[in-house]
């Protein structure tokens, strides 16, 4: 009942239309994902952050280790600093970080999608760790998941 709406929010804010790339929506919610402790989705989107960009693991490493430090654009860095504080909680953006990811160039629409991302995975972690669903410890379980997404998404045909 609830998971095919759920989906189609996946969908539409990781692989919807969007002047971010798919890669960089994914590792904003696994960014979020791992400042929330929520391992499954931090791992999973980690992941499927990792197939989409040139860096790889790497830079999912380095986004997830300290986003400051990290070798991603200015306009990523500011996208990621008002994710986390929407994680936070929405009331802690400032006017001055949405300024910032203006004059490092992100668009009105990107800031939102980024708002959006963060606010979404708030509550997919909390769904998925309050449903104490099963966390695969082996990162390959988490590849193996990733390049089916990649490929067909997050919407699964309806089963008989």
């Amino acid at each position: 009942m609830t998971a095919k709406p759920l989906q189609e929010l996946a969908e539409a804010l990781l692989r919807g239309e969007s002047t971010l790339s798919r890669g960089e929506r994914e590792l904003i919610a696994a960014f979020v994902s791992r400042a929330n402790d929520c391992e499954f989705c931090a791992r999973s989107h980690g992941a499927f952050a990792a197939l989409q960009m040139d860096e790889g693991e790497e830079i999912v490493d380095a986004v997830c280790s300290d986003y400051t430090g990290a070798p991603v654009s200015g306009k990523l860095k500011a996208l990621l600093a008002i994710a986390d504080k929407v994680r936070q909680g929405g009331k802690s953006v400032t006017e001055s970080e949405v300024d910032r990811a203006r004059e490092q160039g992100a668009t009105d629409v990107e800031i939102h999608d980024a708002v959006l991302i963060a606010a979404a995975f708030c509550m997919y972690n909390r769904y998925v760790d309050g449903l104490a669903t099963w966390t695969p410890t082996d990162p390959e379980a988490y590849r193996s998941n990733a390049q089916m997404i990649v490929s067909n998404g997050y919407i699964r045909p309806a089963t008989p």
